[in-house]
Parts: C-alpha cells; structure tokens; sequence
C-alpha cells in the first residue's frame, strides 16, 4: 500500500510514519510543503528505524506530489491549515483514495485546552467537504500521544477511533491502523459521530497537564 503523510514533518506525521516503517511494509512518503524539509524528514525516519534493523526506504518530497498514486493519504496537518492542504492536492487525488484526517479543533485559555467545534460539525467534516465527491473521508488518529508514537521502545496498547461513511475505506484504515503492534481499531460510527471522538483529544491533553504521570495518555476501551 502506498501511505502519504501530508505535514509529515510534524510531531504527528512523525510518530505515524516512524510506527508503519518499523512494523510494516507500506511504501511511505513524506509530504510537506517545502519538499527540501520532507526529504530530509524522511532521511531522518529512514535512520532511525535502520538503527533499530529495519531496511526500509522512505521517500520526501512536496504534498501535491506525495498524493500522487497514493492508496491512503494522512493529512497530518493542524485542524486551521487541513482545507487549505486538501485544496492544494484534489486536483492530484484518484478516485478511491482514502483520505484520512487525524486534526482536532482546539482552542486554549488559562485553564487548559478546549474543543473548537466548526460550523461544519466536526473537522472530519470539514475534509469530507474538501475533497472531491469519488474519495472517501476516514476521521482516525485523533486520541493518540505524538511522543508515544514516535518512541519506537514505547509500548503503545492504544485504540484508534475511526469516523467514516465509506465502510471499504473503513476497511482500509482498520487494516494499516493494525498494522501497528498495540494499536486496535474502533469504529465509532459515520461522520456525524466525529465531534464525540475528536473532543476526546482535549480531554487527555487536560489530563496530562495535570497529572505527571499522564504525559503520554492514551485511550483503551475494555
């Protein structure tokens, strides 16, 4: 499966393109929008996972050419930059692609962070209105610990909370998401559901603000 990162560079990207080199055998690439820093992003990951005795290859370069031929596409980018990013590379998206959105809506005052709900219901939604009619919108990653993710000697046993109305695409994403050892994939519902699962993202923000021993929280239903 070929998997773009769309803001791979950051702290995000980088946790999920760091998981999928080490445990599995996707063709990966970096997107950014300074196709310099994607490739050297990807040089970087391509380092540290062959530390750790993993051959792999991961390729860098600008987001409206890491789309191309893409299967999956993460759009790893902050909730204010997504329909800007999604803008940019539609014209380059086939037909099919599953287009995957991991941003939250949040907004900070003194007391912590908060959810920032758009008129659109959900920031998922926001991506569903973006792209083009024939790719399916999948809301995943939301609740996980960018630093958990990206420590290839942290044990992660965390569940990821999928959004969707395309149950293929659902498919698709439940498949490369368990790709990764100590992730579970969850459905939690169509598009509408997105809200109730990206206002989660706050809430462990919250939590690990104020409790030391939550720095890396996750989420796991039992």
């Amino acid at each position: 499966m070929r998997v773009a990162i769309l803001g791979g560079t950051g702290d995000v990207g980088e946790g999920l393109a760091l998981r999928w080199a080490f445990h599995a055998d996707h063709q990966l690439v970096i997107g950014s929008r300074d196709a310099e820093r994607a490739r050297s992003a990807a040089d970087e990951y391509e380092t540290a996972v062959s530390n750790r005795g993993q051959d792999v290859t991961i390729e860098g370069m600008a987001n409206e050419a890491a789309v191309i031929d893409a299967d999956v596409v993460v759009a790893a980018v902050p909730a204010y930059h997504l329909v800007e990013t999604i803008e940019a590379v539609r014209g380059n998206l086939s037909a099919g692609t599953v287009l995957v959105s991991p941003a939250v809506g949040m907004k900070r005052d003194e007391a912590g962070i908060h959810y920032n709900q758009p008129g659109a219901g959900s920031v998922t939604a926001l991506a569903a209105d973006a792209v083009p009619a024939d790719v399916p919108v999948v809301g995943a990653f939301h609740n996980l610990a960018a630093g958990r993710l990206a420590n290839l000697d942290a044990d992660l046993s965390m569940d990821v909370l999928l959004v969707g109305d395309d149950d293929q695409a659902l498919k698709t994403v439940t498949s490369f998401t368990e790709d990764v050892d100590g992730l579970r994939a969850l459905h939690a519902g169509p598009i509408d559901n997105a809200a109730e699962v990206e206002s989660v993202t706050p809430l462990l923000i919250n939590l690990a603000q104020y409790n030391d021993a939550l720095h890396d929280v996750g989420v796991r239903f039992e």
